[in-house]
């Protein structure tokens, strides 16, 4: 018979597995990075440890995350499963009363230094004055994620002040402002011992965040996210299985531990989870009992760094001014200018910081509206934001063209603040990853592109999974090309997942091809043909009219489908699509009478009067706009009674009682010569 292997999972991880689509992956993977043993470098990684971490349950079923330490090496290994830890818990730790035979422990060996951890599963086996005697279970690696940077420093245990224990039984001053300023704590979780199950036991994880991420709501209840990982859930596995769980937090400046146990909640649907940058999901812990460990650790870290995935994450803080920026995103605000940077000749970006610390949340590729009184006449215009949505900033790039953006090349500076809406807009990018993508623009088209670009290596380095993508970028000259820098290093950073390709219609002499452009003279669709080794692509377009034409033309002659091509042009695009769709079967109307309902003023509209925002616009109202193409959302106003059609498709969400005037017209209304429309303006 065939020897039944034993799957390294236990039933609540499995559950989170299968809720989350990745069962049959993980089960493939575990089995090669699950071991029952030791391999040499994790031996020789616990053997160099200054500490380590401990997880148990004690007699009444909590568990508790605990730290051990010694002069190092105070770890040593005779063979791949056995593990001899010479220390002794500290005084007033729960681990000292649990030291049993046969004891089921958890280890997470960490250099915070180099960033590296090592799990391991064990039990006790002999407990002597020479320390404890465990032999491994599992054994396995985790990556880096969220692990700070810290360097370590030893101090003279005799120059420490006297060691005290205090129980807890809810969170004083103190515990809440370590909690709260924490970048990093230890979370012990236990799955009984009668479970037949390998991965039965205690187990201790690491958790990091920026200080902030964990949420004190009060004096016994923390809210807490849980970040993208390794899809092992070992600990919210556990959770599953018994809701019991131990917190360790450690005061790396001074030597205190507070020390937790309680149970926890796991926070499927959290209305807040939206709000938090990077969390997948939130858990709550509600404290039954701990203990603060004053003056007991000789050991001193300082902090060097966050780690890269942390940085993109968030904190409760900056969760509650998502919150509220959400809530405001159809006001307009007054966002700081904190730093200008030209980045070609004609291209300059503005840096802009949202009023109270506010991120609202986008999209790559959508577009703030900016109002400003140019000219003593109120003027609104929107801009692509060229920064990522994970970014600390709002960035928009604007070539100088124009009445509002020679009003912000010339005449705005760093501390002055401008009216803004937030993002909108439905040129998104798609991150699925159902089709290779490759972004092509011209100009200064490069801007919802380089926002795309950030975006996929930010994700890349999140996820660990960095998604192949090629960008095509078309230039007159270097001075006029912006982002050539910055895309470059995106491609580097990206160990060439991203590949960057530029494209100089009117090269200087002294350029090195290859080193400072790759093509000369203008984007073709046999320069295409080199790009694109087959037809399955997602495009993203964006640039002046007729560089989207000539490019749309030339992919769909290359095989692209129409509905895998989307674009962005400047204005109105006059973008003709090979199978473009009427946008209504509701016929215009041949005449209507428009009343504007708070100006108290009525007049007749035909078709060559145009729009209702063209209208009312000849009537001397200034209602407010943007895009003029039905997607940013200015100029949306009540539709009190009538009907309207669209004459071009809009992307913007309106409710029922809502139109958007720079694209509506009245429409025919049956058994009528004549239609009504009344307008809230």
């Amino acid at each position: 018979m065939n020897k039944v292997i034993q799957s390294p999972f236990h039933r609540g991880e499995k559950k989170i597995q299968a809720r989350l689509g990745v069962s049959e992956k993980m089960e493939q993977f575990g089995r090669q990075v699950i071991r029952d043993y030791m391999p040499e470098q994790h031996q020789q990684f616990f053997t160099q440890l200054p500490f380590v971490l401990v997880a148990h349950a004690d007699d009444s079923g909590f568990p508790w995350a605990s730290i051990l330490f010694n002069q190092s090496p105070f770890i040593s290994s005779a063979h791949n499963q056995h593990l001899l830890i010479n220390a002794q818990p500290i005084v007033g730790d729960p681990l000292a009363n649990n030291l049993n035979i046969g004891k089921h422990l958890g280890l997470l060996g960490i250099e915070l230094a180099t960033r590296r951890r090592n799990r391991l599963s064990a039990y006790i086996n002999h407990v002597s004055a020479q320390g404890i005697e465990l032999t491994i279970k599992q054994a396995f690696g985790n990556c880096p994620q969220y692990i700070q940077k810290r360097a370590i420093n030893v101090i003279d245990a005799k120059t420490m002040p006297v060691a005290t224990t205090e129980r807890l039984s809810q969170f004083d001053e103190a515990a809440m402002q370590l909690i709260t300023n924490s970048d990093t704590f230890f979370v012990a979780s236990y799955l009984a011992n009668n479970r037949n199950t390998i991965s039965e036991g205690a187990d201790v994880s690491h958790r990091g965040g920026k200080a902030g991420f964990v949420r004190v709501d009060d004096e016994q209840t923390l809210t807490i996210p849980d970040y993208l990982g390794n899809f092992h859930f070992n600990t919210l596995g556990n959770f599953v299985e018994n809701p019991q769980t131990g917190l360790l937090f450690i005061d790396f400046e001074n030597g205190h531990l507070l020390t937790l146990t309680g149970s926890v909640e796991i926070l499927w649907d959290s209305p807040d989870t939206k709000f938090f940058a990077g969390a997948e999901r939130l858990w709550a812990f509600r404290l039954n009992h701990g203990f603060w460990l004053k003056n007991v650790l000789p050991l001193r870290w300082k902090l060097e760094g966050y780690s890269p995935n942390t940085l993109l994450t968030g904190s409760w803080k900056e969760a509650k001014a998502t919150q509220k920026a959400e809530r405001l995103k159809h006001h307009w605000q007054a966002y700081q200018i904190v730093k200008i940077v030209e980045e070609s000749s004609i291209i300059k970006s503005f840096y802009l910081h949202a009023p109270a610390n506010q991120k609202p949340s986008f999209k790559s590729g959508q577009f703030l509206t900016l109002k400003a009184r140019v000219n003593n006449k109120e003027e609104i215009r929107t801009y692509t934001v060229s920064s990522a949505p994970a970014d600390h900033y709002f960035r928009i790039s604007v070539k100088q063209q124009g009445v509002f953006s020679n009003f912000l090349h010339q005449q705005m500076a760093v501390g002055d603040k401008i009216d803004v809406k937030a993002p909108m807009g439905a040129f998104t990018f798609d991150d699925r990853k159902i089709r290779p993508v490759v972004l092509i623009s011209a100009g200064v088209g490069i801007t919802p592109m380089i926002s795309i670009a950030r975006y996929v290596l930010q994700e890349g380095i999140r996820t660990r999974a960095m998604q192949p993508l090629i960008i095509i970028c078309s230039a007159r000259n270097t001075k006029q090309r912006a982002f050539f820098a910055e895309l470059n290093e995106i491609s580097e950073a990206s160990a060439g997942k991203i590949k960057v390709f530029w494209v100089l219609s009117q090269a200087e002499a002294h350029l090195q091809l290859g080193d400072d452009y790759h093509y000369d003279g203008r984007l073709s669709k046999r320069l295409l043909e080199k790009f694109l080794t087959s037809n399955d692509y997602d495009v993203y377009l964006c640039g002046p009219n007729a560089f989207m034409q000539d490019q749309y033309n030339s992919l769909r002659a290359l095989g692209i489908q129409d509905a895998h091509i989307f674009t962005e042009a400047f204005g109105v695009s006059s973008l003709v699509r090979a199978c473009n769709k009427i946008t209504s079967v509701v016929p215009i109307a041949k005449e209507a009478v428009i009343r504007f309902d708070q100006s108290q003023r009525e007049q007749a509209w035909s078709p060559e009067k145009g729009t209702l925002l063209e209208f009312a616009e000849s009537h001397g109202l200034t209602p407010e706009y943007g895009c003029r193409k039905g997607e940013c959302g200015a100029c949306k106003v009540k539709l009190l009674s009538g009907r309207i059609v669209y004459k071009q498709s809009i992307s913007y969400v309106l409710d029922d009682n809502e139109i958007l005037l720079c694209c509506a017209v009245p429409a025919m209304t049956e058994n009528e010569t004549i239609s009504y429309l009344e307008i809230e303006l």
